[in-house]
Formats: C-alpha cells, structure tokens, sequence
C-alpha cells in the first residue's frame, strides 16, 4: 500500500523497505489547532493514501518512544482542519495510548495501553460519516479506542503519521498497512 501515499511533510529520513516503512521524524514536528495551547501546528509527517467512500485501514506500528509527545499511529485526513490522529504517545513518563480529532479546534484524549508500546495494530473504519478506532496489541483482538463523528464529503486520505514535539526525532517502523471495504461487524466484536 505505501506505494499508493504521498508525504504531507516528509521526514528528514525515511525509506521503503521489504520490512515496512521506516521513518525518523524532525525535531518539532506536530499536528494540532488551538486548544488549551493556543497554537496551530500542521508540520507531523503524515504518508497518506486518497480514499474515496467509505473503507477500513489497518497499520502496524513499531516505535522507539523517548521524549515527551513522540507520537506515532494512523492519521485520517480531509485538510488542515479536518482531521483525526491516533497512536502512542509519550506522555507523563508513560506511552499511552490516544487519539486526536480536529474539527476546526483539536481535542486530546488518551488511556493506558495494556501491551507492549513498541508494537501496536491500529483500524480506522470510516463508514457512513462515522469513525470506528481500534487498537491491538497482537493484531487479532481489538478492543474500541474512540468511536466519532468525521463528516465531509469528497477525498479522506489515510494512512501512517509521526511526530516529536519536543524530542529530536523519532525512529519509526511502519508495516502491515492496508485499505479495503469497510469491517461490518458488530461495535463490541472484538475480532
């Protein structure tokens, strides 16, 4: 699938290998919109594909968490003001698991992840102007992140997202991505 994205603000390295997508993030590099600190931030790296209609993404995320907000997950986008983020993110001397929806202004929302930080599945089922977020630890249970409304019409783009606010850089492996129809399952299926 990667060969299907384009870069919003490539990282100073990065390349496509048989593993994955390998990426490390610059120094300051975030995205956010006004709340609480008051600035607007669109300068994360964000490698994604144009999806039209509704679809499910799944991305697998290995990351080497040290400094405060390294971040690393999938991204859902319709334009700078539109859009969700989700992952792991180094916060309070914990990775935690958490998500970030824009709509106009960016909200934050985290909690604990109950495995192994460096290594995490995530699905965004977009469908009928509605997000279903899950996260896994293994790839085969998962349990609801964040379910949302995410409306507009046209194009969303999807696909892996990294930053480091504050840190010097991030090392990041992205593998295992992919887009279909959207998953039709039940809200507390868990497979």
């Amino acid at each position: 699938m990667f060969e299907e994205c384009a870069w919003l603000n490539p990282p100073p390295a990065w390349s496509v290998t048989a593993e994955g997508l390998r990426v490390t993030t610059a120094p300051g590099s975030d995205f956010w919109r006004e709340t609480h600190y008051g600035f607007t931030r669109d300068s994360g790296h964000f490698f994604g594909r144009a999806m039209e209609g509704d679809f499910t993404a799944t991305l697998r995320i290995r990351g080497r968490y040290a400094a405060l907000y390294d971040q690393a997950g999938i991204m859902l986008r319709r334009g700078p003001t539109a859009w969700i983020k989700a992952g792991i993110e180094l916060s309070d001397g914990e990775a935690l698991l958490g998500s970030v929806l824009t709509l106009g202004r960016s909200d934050w929302a985290t909690g604990a992840f109950r495995g192994d930080a460096g290594e995490l599945w995530l699905r965004a089922t977009l469908a009928g102007g509605v997000l279903r977020l899950q996260a896994s630890a293994d790839g085969r249970r998962w349990p609801l992140l964040r379910l949302c409304g995410f409306p507009g019409e046209g194009p969303c783009a999807v696909g892996p997202m990294a930053c480091s606010p504050e840190g010097r850089g991030l090392e990041v492996l992205f593998s295992d991505f992919t887009v279909t129809p959207p998953l039709s399952r039940d809200l507390h299926d868990l497979a």
